[in-house]
């Protein structure tokens, strides 16, 4: 059997609802709220006693999503630096493809969100940038030119 799809990308958060917003902004759905405890939770993660809250984000065509997480127990760990330059080894951004990267740089900024670098054109191809948001979760952004 070979892979079938990639399913979700999984992100843990302290602020669920800050996360959840930004999300939201960027024009994402919500599609369910769960919380997820158990033994088959703490024998799939390898954790004991886990209790957390879940949001599941989809895109407007269905096909990508995220998993936001917000640990009650056992408490997140903190990773380290909240604003790691983009060269840390790990998973880095997710990237989102947009119409018009200027108006969602400037709604999710309302959402305390800022730019890493700069907004960058490549050749006559693409606009793009990083943006942090909540939590120093970095995006990606994509706007195709022509």
């Amino acid at each position: 059997m070979t892979l079938q799809r990639m399913d979700n990308v999984g992100i843990v958060v302290d602020d669920l609802e800050a996360a959840i917003a930004f999300f939201v902004e960027l024009g994402m759905e919500l599609e369910g709220k769960a919380q997820i405890e158990g033994r088959w939770a703490d024998r799939t993660v390898g954790l004991d006693g886990v209790r957390c809250d879940i949001a599941m984000m989809r895109t407007p065509d269905g096909h990508g999503r995220l998993e936001l997480a917000k640990y009650h127990t056992p408490a997140a760990i903190d990773a380290g630096p909240h604003n790691p330059p983009h060269n840390t080894l790990g998973m880095h951004r997710v990237m989102f493809a947009v119409d018009d990267i200027e108006d969602v740089v400037a709604r999710l900024r309302t959402h305390g969100a800022e730019l890493v670098g700069e907004l960058a054109q490549y050749e006559d191809s693409y606009r793009l940038c990083y943006v942090r948001g909540p939590e120093g979760i970095i995006i990606a952004l994509a706007e195709q030119l022509g």
